[in-house]
């Protein structure tokens, strides 16, 4: 199936979470924050929510410094 990660179109297979999509495209799930479908996603939910075709995510991903 097709999801869009950032704009950019992915493949990942039916029954993808989005932990597993974090998996796949090597995201660290720790420290990131998502965005599914215009809502934001809690990360204690990462593990358990299914993607569909077509959805939308955008992860940003948080850096230190100073």
């Amino acid at each position: 199936m097709k999801v869009i990660l950032n704009g950019e179109p992915k493949e990942c297979p039916e029954g993808t979470t989005i932990e597993k999509l974090f998996d796949i495209y090597k995201i660290d799930k720790h420290r990131a924050a998502v965005e599914l479908n215009l809502q934001v996603v809690p990360r204690k939910e990462l593990s358990a929510r299914m993607l569909k075709d077509a959805d939308i995510l955008e992860v940003v991903t948080f850096v230190g410094g100073g």
